[in-house]
């Protein structure tokens, strides 16, 4: 089973090269983000949660989001990996998220962290604001404390699949393409190892 932590801040494409690897390794694609939007479209009780601290660009407290994917990995048990796009945030994110994998004898195979320049990060989200209407990457204030966030309590998580042997840094600058061929090629020499 190949799974997949795709890592990175806030624009760093990680939806987009989540797609291009799920259809390259037929896996299971589990975004926090969209998990969380589908809750909030929703106005679930969840969702509402959530929104309120999403829209000041914080995190989304543990309990919520590991219940989530619990969900999601017990509803596709079949599946031959997962892309995990969003989690884990912190390392006690990651340490449950390897207890569950784990538990089940399905390890995550690797962190593939995307690396972007701050000022491409606040390009790029001012941009998909403009198209997507999303409130979170319309204000650059916000999306300055999202960067903030991630540095501080995100990041952390690097050195915790480092300990492992399990993080890859992937230079996340140039086109989608070129991205995309580096991501393959990192996964490739995984999946030569399962």
């Amino acid at each position: 089973m190949l799974n997949l932590v795709l890592f990175g801040p806030p624009g760093a494409g990680k939806g987009t090269q989540a797609e291009f690897l799920t259809v390259s390794y037929q896996l299971i694609h589990l975004s926090t983000g969209d998990l969380l939007r589908s809750e909030i479209s929703g106005q679930t009780r969840l969702g509402l949660e959530a929104k309120s601290f999403m829209d000041k660009g914080e995190l989304v407290p543990d309990a919520v989001v590991i219940g989530m994917i619990k969900l999601k990995l017990e509803a596709h048990s079949e599946a031959r990996g997962f892309i995990f796009d969003g989690f884990p945030r912190t390392v006690e994110q990651a340490q449950a998220l390897d207890e569950m994998l784990n538990a089940g004898g399905m390890p995550i195979s690797g962190m593939l962290s995307l690396e972007v320049e701050r000022q491409e990060l606040i390009k790029r989200l001012l941009g998909r604001g403009m198209v997507s209407g999303r409130a979170d990457d319309q204000d650059q204030a916000v999306i300055e404390n999202r960067i903030n966030v991630y540095v501080e309590k995100t990041a952390p998580l690097i050195k915790y699949y480092e300990a492992q042997g399990k993080h890859f840094g992937i230079n996340g600058m140039g086109t989608i393409p070129e991205i995309a061929e580096r991501l393959k090629k990192t996964v490739d020499s995984l999946t030569c190892q399962c």
